[in-house]
């Protein structure tokens, strides 16, 4: 007869072995919340590059899962003459091109493609286009509902949207019409005025719950679970904030150019491309508050209230609180690459920054007095996107007389891009008998022990726009917030006297300027 003693080690080893709870839940279940509506999606701009290795590839994958609705259908409008067949001929290469062609289900998918020309600034064209959809519609049985993807330069939104207004198809529920939504990609202006004008042109056809306003770097699978790690675990979020936080650093780097977007990037630079949507929305997520529950409104109600938050940006003193680059001639993965001012389409004496660090502050009782430092650039050492935060060091060392002062803090790492994973860095003591201290790290890969379908950014984007679903989308107060925010620090860098002088140029392939460098090294000094 056992005694009470080892009942109880007893007991301890069969809840030691006892392995994580398992849900129940499919995998494939998870790939949707729900069924979503038989729709059509039309694309305008269905012959350019974004149609051709995003959106395709991406609807395409989506029925290999059998995410898509259905019945779908899907409409190409470009201005180029072309066939229906001709376009999917030009879609099947894009298919071949993403390395995920399947030649035994291209048909039943091709045979939902179809293709109509159109010139976005002619009205006729869009009532020729709303015809052939009420003609699609009745045999395909769409019922109406349509998807309207504005896959064009930026110049064209406003245009193109008024033109589908008055061509009747933003109208819901009304002469044969079901839900109809347009769905616009960054940017959403080129400052706050720009933004307004936008938003107005929108309003003019289409109501707030039809927009879909776009950034991808909120649907990637380890942008969301941040918002799960905070607020589905009870052991950090009492630890996120000033009193245990010393800094956080947001980083979201590439090592490509400019490439084909010259003409677009002299324009907006680094702060307008990457700041005042990606970085600005990662700054949200890890800084948002707890939403009541998790609804599209109430979630993007908390990230506005963080836009809210930001601390005016010093612009009297902008060269401690930002560092803006440009890279020069180096080498990337073991390639030669020219300077940005060498590049095709860019101005010789250029002053368009290519890199920035911006470090900002919440005025909050949460986050005072602890510096967000939010990193991009391109042509750099290692195309990466992570949060990191970086723990306060401990009080009190009870060992310094053995191990002197320096112990090394926590450090919690959200990667998002290439790997995504959260990396956790401790202290433990090295075997052995001396007092010896050592740095571990505990590694959760994202994907780990898990075969159910993975989407990428934009299948989960497109699948919310088909579900209504408006979480990972922006609303137009943040969007105003952000260009608040953001427009003085532009005015300051853009009309000063010596703009090309504040710039720190870079060696290509490096980790960029080392000024940017400088402002954290001197943060954690201090």
């Amino acid at each position: 007869m056992a005694t009470n003693g080892s009942k109880q080690i007893s007991e301890l080893k069969t809840m030691a072995s006892v392995s994580t709870p398992d849900l129940g839940i499919d995998p494939q279940d998870c790939l949707a919340v729900k069924p979503s509506d038989p729709c059509t999606i039309v694309i305008l701009g269905a012959t350019g590059d974004l149609t051709a290795r995003k959106l395709v590839p991406a609807l395409f994958d989506l029925y290999m899962k059998d995410g898509l609705p259905q019945p779908f259908q899907i409409v190409g409008c470009g201005r180029t003459d072309l066939s229906s067949q001709a376009f999917r001929d030009q879609m099947e290469k894009a298919l071949i091109a993403a390395d995920i062609l399947d030649r035994k289900r291209w048909p039943a998918f091709a045979s939902a493609i179809h293709y109509h020309r159109i010139d976005y600034d002619d009205l006729q064209s869009y009532l020729d286009l709303a015809a052939s959809l009420k003609t699609l519609d009745t045999e395909s049985s769409t019922a109406g509902n349509r998807i309207f993807y504005v896959a064009l330069p930026p110049m064209l939104y406003m245009p193109v949207a008024q033109m589908i207004g008055r061509a009747g198809l933003s109208a819901e529920n009304q002469n044969g019409n079901g839900w109809s939504r347009i769905v616009i990609e960054k940017p959403f202006g080129t400052n706050l005025k720009t933004a307004r004008d936008l938003d107005q042109s929108l309003h003019l056809h289409f109501k707030e719950h039809q927009v879909y306003r776009i950034d991808h770097y909120l649907a990637k699978e380890t942008v969301q679970n941040l918002l799960m790690f905070r607020f589905a675990n009870s052991l950090f979020e009492p630890i996120w904030n000033r009193r245990y936080i010393d800094y956080i650093n947001i980083m979201a780097t590439e090592t490509l150019g400019v490439e084909h977007r010259a003409g677009y990037y002299e324009q907006s630079g680094i702060l307008r491309d990457m700041f005042q949507n990606h970085m600005m929305q990662l700054l949200a997520l890890t800084a948002m508050e707890p939403p009541a529950r998790f609804e599209a409104d109430i979630v993007r109600d908390e990230t506005v209230k963080v836009f809210r938050a930001l601390r005016p940006f010093p612009v009297a003193n902008i060269q401690e609180h930002l560092t803006l680059g440009q890279y020069a001639a180096g080498s990337v993965n073991g390639q030669p690459v020219q300077a940005y001012r060498e590049e095709p389409g860019v101005d010789a004496n250029s002053p368009t920054p290519t890199f920035a660090m911006m470090k900002v502050f919440l005025d909050n009782w949460r986050w005072q007095g602890v510096p967000f430092y939010l990193t991009s650039g391109k042509r750099l050492a290692k195309k990466i996107t992570e949060i990191a935060i970086q723990f306060k060091t401990v009080p009190h060392s009870m060992f310094r007389h053995t191990l002197g002062e320096a112990i090394i803090a926590n450090r919690l790492t959200m990667g998002i891009y290439p790997d995504e994973k959260i990396k956790l860095t401790f202290q433990t003591k090295n075997p052995g008998a001396a007092m010896c201290l050592r740095t571990v790290t505990m590694d959760f890969e994202y994907h780990q022990n898990y075969s159910g379908p993975i989407l990428d950014a934009y299948e989960k984007v497109l699948i919310d726009c088909m579900l209504g679903d408006q979480m990972l989308f922006w609303r137009q107060d943040g969007i105003e917030r952000s260009w608040s925010f953001l427009t003085p620090v532009l005015d300051e860098c853009e009309t000063c006297g010596d703009r090309a002088g504040r710039l720190h140029f870079y060696e290509a392939g490096s980790h960029g300027p080392a000024a940017a460098r400088a402002i954290i090294e001197k943060n954690a000094a201090g």
